[in-house]
């Protein structure tokens, strides 16, 4: 930690340092040198396997910014003493600094319909003010990261080959994932689509990526590790996965697990208010769609991870992924229940 605080002209003795959020990828601590305060973080390099590309996006989206729209509140990394935007220790880990912005705090839960509509109008605006960036500019930091038909190859992989009592015991999940395979014939139509728009996206739309103002109103989106070239459905379709259902991912009461239509209204006119005049027709056809992809994408990615034997995720208790994976079919099944009923307000 000394040599990484020297590196950005601090000196450790003088600052106070405490670890900080509650993301799972970056370790993350907040500290505190004379009357500035920052962030720092130590970019998991297992998860994004080239950390250079990520400080190379975010320059790029930084200059266009500053450039396009000034106005914007936007997070700019700070510079070690020799002009770097990142710090690479001897070991190879990867740590980076940026200011805190005072007087802002975030939510790792949508309790209220108001805060998912600014998050929604909030990553909204973060696209349509970048529609004016060359795509061939912004790096792909996670390769495939969602790629549906991958990921569904991977999941009949791991039904052939992964743990065959945890494959026998998981049949009529199994038969479910199979039974919206039609999911995944969209995404590739979609990849065909002259409709169908590449633009920076975010690709983790979570509610504890947007920092609000003492007024709850957004102020930015942060963390923008997974930010690249992508579809629409990404970003709306997680927030979707995140802010819908009252319950999270890891609840095992199933009965908990729902879809409040008041709060689907919240995410589509906060994320129209921003991105009506840059969605075709088509791609505002498909909002409900975004969320089916991105819940399905995930009980996909869970179910494999529990046939794989917990080697990416990580279980806390023997059924923790196939739990999981069950929740996420259950939201799936919810949204796609309502689906002519949540498509008739996307058309208001």
């Amino acid at each position: 930690m000394q040599d990484i605080l020297t590196a950005y002209g601090l000196v450790m003795d003088e600052c106070h340092i405490q670890a900080f959020g509650s993301g799972l990828i970056n370790a993350t601590w907040k500290v505190s040198h004379a009357d500035k305060v920052y962030i720092l973080q130590r970019i998991n390099h297992q998860v994004f396997k080239q950390p250079a590309l990520i400080a190379q996006n975010i320059r790029a989206i930084g200059h266009h910014l500053k450039k396009h729209h000034p106005d914007y509140f936007f997070v700019q990394p700070v510079l070690t003493t020799d002009k770097r935007d990142m710090v690479v220790t001897a070991e190879g880990e990867y740590y980076r600094l940026q200011p805190f912005v005072a007087n802002s705090h975030s939510y790792d839960v949508v309790n209220n319909e108001q805060l998912a509509y600014e998050a929604a109008r909030q990553f909204g605006r973060f696209t349509r003010l970048l529609s004016g960036i060359d795509t061939n500019e912004i790096q792909v930091t996670l390769p495939d990261f969602h790629n549906l038909t991958l990921r569904y190859a991977q999941f009949e992989q791991a039904v052939k080959h992964g743990n065959p009592a945890r494959v026998a015991g998981a049949a009529n999940d199994i038969n479910t994932i199979r039974h919206y395979k039609y999911l995944t014939e969209i995404f590739t139509s979609i990849q065909h689509s002259p409709y169908f728009k590449v633009r920076v996206m975010h690709h983790d739309t979570k509610i504890s990526n947007v920092l609000f103002d003492a007024n709850n109103k957004g102020i930015c989106v942060i963390d923008l590790d997974t930010v690249m070239p992508g579809y629409f459905i990404s970003d709306f379709g997680d927030m979707m996965r995140t802010y819908l259902s009252p319950a999270s991912e890891e609840e095992t009461d199933f009965s908990k697990v729902k879809v409040r239509k008041e709060y689907y209204t919240a995410i589509v006119n906060g994320y129209l208010s921003e991105m009506k005049d840059e969605l075709s027709v088509t791609e505002q056809a498909h909002l409900v769609y975004a969320g089916q992809f991105m819940v399905y994408m995930q009980a996909i990615r869970f179910l494999t991870d529990y046939f794989n034997n917990d080697s990416y995720y990580g279980a806390k208790y023997e059924q923790h992924n196939l739990l999981r994976a069950r929740n996420q079919l259950t939201l799936l099944e919810s949204i796609t229940q309502q689906e002519q009923t949540l498509s008739s307000v996307a058309t208001h």
